[in-house]
């Protein structure tokens, strides 16, 4: 009985892990803003995408971004099952 509930603990602990990564894509000689746009999409499996749109222009558009200075992208994944992408626009 105590191991069936160790299992069961670490299985709960398992399940409730995830990883998430922040990179950077791109940068420009332009000054930092005070902008930031965000755009993003589901990802399921790791590979599977269906809708959504994390492009760079997005993302600038959806913080009314016009002169870009720097791109993050940030990758997160739960158990390789679920997951997002997220384009991070910075600029004025």
């Amino acid at each position: 009985m105590k191991s069936l509930k160790v299992m069961a603990a670490l299985l709960i602990a398992a399940a409730m892990t995830s990883c998430s990564a922040v990179n950077p894509l791109a940068a420009t000689s332009n000054t930092a803003g005070t902008k930031c746009g965000k755009a993003s999409y589901p990802v399921f499996l790791s590979v599977l995408t269906f809708g959504g749109d994390a492009s760079i222009n997005t993302a600038a558009k959806n913080a009314g971004i016009k002169k870009i200075s720097h791109v993050d992208v940030k990758t997160t994944s739960i158990l390789g099952l679920y997951g997002t992408k997220t384009t991070y626009v910075y600029g004025e």
